[in-house]
């Protein structure tokens, strides 16, 4: 069976240290568990790496050790997932000041990941969201359909 193509967005990374919120963190460190027996594909970009160089040490520190430990491919910000998050941000499916968020998925889109994972439900996991855009992606020509979900939606029972 073909390993799906998981892209992680930075809430992913940072809920496996987030003691504030015990259920989101062991979801996450079930799916990392599951990346760490290869089970996935992992994929991240530059927006991944920059917003998690913009945390404060010591939790920066502990991401960059958690990416360096599992080694996620990096996926180049093209023209074209500049191009295609503008388009996002014109028709209003994410806020100008959630940019990073457009790249995400644009990213995801551009290079047919199988789904984007977060915890953002605000701007990235809901329904609505993912409708809007999946409808800009097949306007442009973008037919494989991003799922946009959360760690749980991906996770699996490993008995």
């Amino acid at each position: 069976m073909r390993k799906l193509k998981l892209y992680l967005e930075s809430s992913v990374w940072n809920f496996f240290f987030a003691d504030d919120a015990p259920e989101k963190k062991d979801i996450t460190k079930i799916l990392f568990n599951s990346v760490g027996k290869n089970v996935y594909e992992i994929f991240i970009s530059e927006v991944v790496l920059r917003e998690i160089g913009n945390a404060s040490e010591p939790k920066r520190s502990s991401l960059f050790e958690l990416v360096n430990k599992f080694a996620p491919t990096e996926l180049e910000i093209t023209e074209e997932a500049e191009e295609l998050a503008q388009i996002y941000l014109n028709r209003k499916i994410v806020p100008e000041e959630k940019r990073d968020d457009a790249l995400h998925v644009a990213v995801a889109t551009i290079f047919e990941v199988d789904a984007l994972i977060t915890w953002n439900y605000r701007h990235l996991a809901n329904l609505r969201k993912s409708e809007l855009f999946h409808s800009v992606n097949l306007e442009k020509g973008y037919t494989k359909q991003l799922n946009i979900v959360t760690p749980m939606e991906v996770i699996r029972d490993e008995d």
